[in-house]
């Protein structure tokens, strides 16, 4: 059950062009700037919810207060 050679190379042609394909989606998915720029991005997002936002504010406030008490003590 020998193949024809011209189907052999279109099949190889093919395989080729799906795993550079496959390359170039990996290599935009693992680009550390892009990765960088997701976390920074979803990080904001939940420092932005009013209830993150002002528990931090709250315990800012606190830490500060205690800071300049000690200070003046």
């Amino acid at each position: 059950m020998a193949r024809d050679p011209d189907t052999i190379q279109r099949e190889i042609e093919q395989a080729r062009a799906a795993l550079a394909a496959t390359l170039d989606e990996l290599s935009e998915r693992a680009n550390p700037q892009k990765l960088v720029e997701q976390g920074k991005s979803s990080v904001l997002d939940v420092l932005n919810q009013p209830k993150v936002k002002y528990t931090l504010i709250a315990v800012g406030a606190v830490v500060g207060f205690a800071l300049v008490r000690k200070l003046f003590r």
